[in-house]
């Protein structure tokens, strides 16, 4: 498909799965809006279907001050929704860094929105191999079908049961390629964050654990206040829980294995050895 056809396809998407949406909550869709590239043009899709929504943003305490004024300047109906605790009090109560394979930040600061919801996401699947096995419609993060076409929407009740914090999940820009959200972009003259024009191709939190080392040199580089807050939490784990003791490491030795990607064990005795033979 072009990328007309891939708008014609997701304008269908959306019309076809609103009246679902409207069965679930009377303010139909819940956007799930980053500010991102991605989630800019879901929003404008939704504009041009012209169906129900709202849009909603979870502020995750580690958003780039650029990305925020971004979204306050050219978004301000979205909704800004702040955690109980922020990036660097979640450190002290789980008391461990946040790991590529213990995400648990993503989890409390993000993930739990829209639960009862049919949520718009703008997940797609040239962004990963991991989210090339996903699919347009799920139900939280599970497989369910390729298409909408299992969901009975000509009913008056609700056709799926979804429990407690779970939720519809429909990806209208699934099959779209990087190239064709830019070109969309381009075509309607959309404003888009500046760090895109800083070297950035996704915007998240700042040193995200599933960003590439690469990535989180340039966040050390651009906001070293961060960094000295996140020391401090990680100061706050040496003090109270002994953290990292098997390898006696101090706090900026902690902070340069987290934003390594290396695993904890082969960076500490690596860097012993560099030290070990510095000191012979």
């Amino acid at each position: 498909m072009n990328l007309q056809s891939k708008i014609e396809h997701s304008i269908s998407v959306l019309q076809k799965a609103e009246k679902l949406a409207l069965l679930y909550n009377h303010d139909g869709f819940h956007l799930a809006f980053s500010g991102g590239k991605d989630s800019m043009v879901m929003y404008r899709l939704a504009q041009m279907a012209g169906v129900k929504f709202t849009a909603h943003m979870q502020v995750t305490t580690l958003d780039p001050p650029e990305l925020m004024k971004f979204v306050r300047g050219n978004y301000p109906d979205v909704t800004l929704h702040r955690p109980d605790l922020n990036f660097y009090e979640l450190i002290k109560k789980k008391k461990i860094l946040p790991l590529r394979n213990m995400r648990y930040c993503c989890h409390y600061l993000k993930e739990q929105a829209g639960a009862g919801t049919v949520t718009l996401i703008g997940i797609r699947a040239a962004e990963s191999v991991k989210r090339a096995k996903r699919n347009e419609v799920e139900i939280s993060g599970k497989k369910y079908s390729n298409t909408l076409d299992q969901f009975n929407i000509d009913v008056d009740t609700k056709p799926i049961c979804i429990k407690g914090k779970e939720k519809i999940l429909i990806s209208p820009i699934f099959h779209w390629t990087d190239r064709e959200v830019w070109q969309f972009i381009r075509d309607n003259k959309m404003e888009y964050c500046s760090l895109y024009d800083n070297g950035y191709t996704r915007i998240g939190c700042m040193f995200c654990p599933m960003s590439s080392k690469k990535s989180k040199q340039r966040d050390r580089l651009r906001y070293p206040k961060v960094e000295l807050t996140i020391k401090k939490s990680i100061q706050y784990l040496v003090d109270t829980i002994g953290f990292c003791n098997k390898f006696n490491a101090t706090t900026d030795e902690i902070f340069d294995w987290w934003i390594s990607n290396e695993s904890y064990n082969k960076y500490f005795l690596n860097l012993r050895k560099q030290l070990k033979i510095e000191f012979l």
